[in-house]
């Protein structure tokens, strides 16, 4: 993995992308369909108004389990709120799969590796997403 690019993107999106105890192909779903149907980029008149598709934009969805860490105890966190890795794996291949069936050109990161992750972050949005609420 050391120096090896696994995907790169330039304008999008980049989603770090948990997968919780109890998610499922719905959850992925919704949260694909969400995604791709934002309008968070800005027209020719400034306003927030184009989606990812109106751009020629991207996915670079980079696994994520660490997002299900509970903190609130201790000073080691617990992940027992996190999927288990092969489930947690079906389902990021589930929905990169389903994002890219609905024409979306998709780039990962590798599931289960130590990735070293860079970002430009052009514009005012970081957003979270949660299926739950």
């Amino acid at each position: 993995m050391e120096g090896r690019n696994v995907g790169r993107i330039d304008t999008g999106y980049l989603l770090l992308f948990g997968v919780g105890q109890g998610d499922t192909e719905e959850n992925c779903r919704v949260l694909a369909d969400k995604i791709t149907g934002l309008r968070i980029f800005s027209d020719e008149n400034g306003k927030i108004n184009l989606s990812l598709a109106d751009v020629g934009g991207a996915l670079l969805v980079v696994p994520q389990f660490t997002l299900y860490a509970d903190c609130r105890k201790g000073h080691r966190p617990n992940f027992t709120q996190a999927a288990k890795h092969d489930e947690a794996d079906r389902l990021f291949r589930y929905f990169t799969d389903y994002c890219r069936s609905k024409g979306q050109h998709v780039e990962t990161g590798e599931f289960g590796a130590d990735m070293k992750v860079s970002l430009l972050n052009d514009g005012p949005f970081t957003l979270v997403f949660d299926t739950d609420k």
